[in-house]
């Protein structure tokens, strides 16, 4: 799916606003505006950065992210960046996230409701979110048109920029948006 397909659907599927997190990159940057598009839809991007223990979405100034970190690594230097990490899809068969992480304390925040996940891999993310009180986030991982919006996170303060967005992460003031899937 190319960004343009991404901006031109967004709001048709009800969207407020996308991340876009593509694998190990931001280079997404060079197509598109971050902000506020014409139709009011606001765009933020991130990136999902593979490690060893599992994959990560990042958000913040994190363009100068180094390759290769290890997990532990990763999530020190985005803290010290000022950014977030969001665990992402932790109980996915073929990417799960090493239970360490989460004994470590750097990862407050985790993917409960992936769009590409089984429900017990989704189940057991927010098992885990509930049994440590961590924030929780959703994410459709959309890969295809039809994916996109699957599984939405709802802000509770208004996000105008990458560092709105941050800050709501971190803080927790976001939540899985469960109504609005089960209306589509």
């Amino acid at each position: 799916m190319t960004a343009s397909e991404i901006l031109a659907h967004a709001r048709a599927r009800g969207l407020d606003g996308v991340c876009f997190t593509d694998h190990d990159t931001m280079d997404v940057l060079a197509q598109i505006r971050e902000g506020f598009q014409s139709d009011g839809l606001f765009v933020a991007v991130g990136m999902e950065y593979a490690t060893p223990q599992g994959d990560f979405l990042v958000f913040g100034n994190v363009e100068s992210l180094q390759c290769g970190l290890d997990g532990e690594s990763l999530l020190c230097r985005v803290r010290d960046l000022g950014g977030a990490a969001v665990a992402a899809h932790p109980f996915r068969h073929a990417r799960p996230v090493d239970p360490a992480v989460f004994d470590s304390g750097l990862c407050r925040l985790v993917e409960v409701d992936n769009g590409r996940n089984s429900a017990e891999e989704n189940e057991r993310g927010l098992s885990l979110a509930l049994r440590r009180r961590m924030i929780q986030v959703a994410g459709s991982d959309a890969h295809r048109l039809d994916e996109l919006g699957r599984r939405p996170t709802e802000f509770t303060v208004p996000v105008r920029c990458r560092a709105d967005l941050v800050h709501a992460l971190n803080n927790g003031l976001c939540h899985p948006a469960r109504s609005w899937q089960a209306a589509i």
